[in-house]
């Protein structure tokens, strides 16, 4: 398991390295920046993982954060949308996409939250399953919606969000 955390300016590098090695198409430095420091609407967690210790560096104590994964979300009105969510491929399968996704849907019911939407690709099935697993629903299809390849783009929901058995981590 991961600590999850708010994102700092500071985690912003290592995110743009999961987005790069996981996105075709990622954010940018001034996007996230953006995102921290000026959309109020926004919410962005990272998962922290303790650095490896090894004999060498056993007495030194850990510096900075090990960014593992994080997952963004803008808050309006009523509704959490998913605007992000990626893991470091060296941490995949480990339960961390899953952590991260439970994390901001509790953050969301938190702030008042009563349902939950993103669009994922067609063909990511990892994601979906994820997201099914979570209650969200395919209730509409962008045509074309990925500029890399043309894909399509799944729109999915979850209402009503509340805050149950559902938004617990699931072994």
């Amino acid at each position: 398991m991961s600590s999850i955390a708010p994102m700092v300016l500071a985690d912003i590098t290592q995110v743009l390295e999961i987005d790069r090695l996981s996105f075709p198409l990622p954010w940018s430095y001034a996007s996230y920046r953006h995102e921290l420091t000026e959309n109020k609407s926004a919410h962005f967690f990272v998962a922290l993982r303790a650095p490896r210790r090894s004999w060498r560096n056993w007495f030194r104590a850990p510096r900075g954060r090990l960014v593992a994964g994080f997952v963004g979300y803008w808050y309006i009105l009523d509704e959490a949308h998913i605007s992000t969510i990626g893991v470091h491929p060296r941490w995949r399968g480990h339960g961390i996409g899953e952590q991260l996704l439970v994390a901001a849907l509790k953050h969301a019911i938190g702030l008042g939250a009563v349902e939950a939407t993103l669009e994922v690709r067609a063909s990511n099935t990892a994601a979906l399953n994820l997201y099914h697993k979570y209650g969200f629903e395919e209730v509409g299809r962008r045509k074309n919606y990925y500029r890399d390849n043309g894909e399509d783009a799944l729109l999915m929901t979850v209402k009503p969000l509340r805050l149950n058995a559902q938004f617990t981590m699931h072994s």
